[in-house]
This record gives C-alpha cells, sequence and structure tokens, in this order.
C-alpha cells in the first residue's frame, strides 16, 4: 500500500510540474494594440505614423517569452495624411502591392539583465535581416470577462536603407519601431 501511495504522490507531483511549466499562447489584441514608427523629416521634426492591421502571438511558460511572431499589413499604414500615405505604398518606400506584409518570428530569447531581449527574422520587402527587440513584459492578469492579459513594450531601430527603401532623400534613414500590446491568452 505504501508503494502505491508513493507512486500516487510522484505522478501527481510530475502532472503538477509538466502543468507549471507549461506554455501558454497569447494573441495579440488589435484593440489594445498599437504598431507605430517615426522618422525624421528634413532633419526638422518627427513623422509619425502606425499600422491598423496586425496580428501576433506569444508563447510564455513560466511567465517567459518562450517565441513570438507578427505580421503587419502594408497596406495599412497611416499617418494622417491620405497623400503621404499613398506615396508609402509605392515602390519608394513599402511598395505594398508586391510587399503585402512586414514579418517578424523570434529565433530566440536572451536574458540582458532584467531586460529581455527577442531575437529574430525581421523581413521587410522581402529582405530579412535579423533583429533584436527589448521586451517589457507585464504580469498576467484577468479582466472583467475572466481572459487571462499581458502587456508588452518594445522598441526598435532600423534603418531603412537596409531593406531597399532608398528613395525620399530628405526622410531620414533611421526609422524607429514603437510596439505597446496587450495579448490575450489562448483557452
Amino acid at each position: 500500500m505504501q508503494n502505491k501511495t508513493i507512486l500516487g504522490l510522484t505522478a501527481a507531483a510530475f502532472l503538477l510540474l509538466l502543468r507549471s511549466n507549461a506554455a501558454d499562447t497569447y494573441k495579440i489584441d488589435p484593440a489594445h494594440t498599437s504598431v507605430g514608427f517615426s522618422v525624421h523629416n528634413m532633419g526638422l521634426s518627427n513623422v509619425k505614423g502606425h499600422f491598423d492591421e496586425f496580428a501576433g502571438s506569444l508563447v510564455l511558460s513560466n511567465g517567459s517569452i518562450q517565441e513570438a511572431t507578427a505580421t503587419i499589413q502594408v497596406k495599412s499604414v497611416n499617418t494622417g495624411i491620405q497623400k503621404r500615405d499613398n506615396h508609402l505604398r509605392t515602390a519608394d518606400f513599402f511598395d505594398a502591392a508586391k510587399y503585402p506584409e512586414i514579418t517578424f518570428k523570434s529565433k530566440r530569447v536572451e536574458q540582458s539583465g532584467s531586460k529581455t531581449i527577442l531575437i529574430g527574422d525581421f523581413t521587410l520587402r522581402a529582405v530579412t535581416k535579423e533583429l533584436r527587440l527589448p521586451v517589457t513584459l507585464s504580469s498576467a492578469v484577468k479582466d472583467q470577462q475572466g481572459n487571462t492579459r499581458i502587456g508588452l513594450e518594445t522598441r526598435a531601430t532600423v534603418n531603412r536603407k537596409d531593406y531597399g527603401m532608398n528613395k525620399g532623400g530628405t526622410v531620414g534613414n533611421e526609422v524607429i519601431i514603437e510596439i505597446k500590446a496587450e495579448a490575450i491568452k489562448d483557452l
């Protein structure tokens, strides 16, 4: 009888350990997320914009990010000025007709002190380069509907010319990407 009890307790402890190490998938909530950018114009000011259509997911284990993916629909670029947005969609910049999506897929995660760094493949205009995203992740909370949510923020800089955006001589080369997101745990 004692062996059965020990085996039962061992099995229960093993199942508990498996559950505590289980990975959870979170989907980005577009209603509570912004994917923005800013770039210098003529060295005088920053032009800011965002994308209205995007999707993404995160996999967390024990409260730490294990992987992340994101897709942005280029046609949804929005700076608040229709003429500029239409120009950004042309081959001079994003070339939305030929390259309709911007993607990110993590390859690994590193810790730098208290910071989490997502390292992944960032693809824009069919050019893929490694991008390091320092991520600040909030603790999980329950919303009014009982869903588990997390928040995250990241900010990175890319050189637009690295992705074939060589036109626009008065536009700065360094583009700051800023993402502030909420994600909901899949049930």
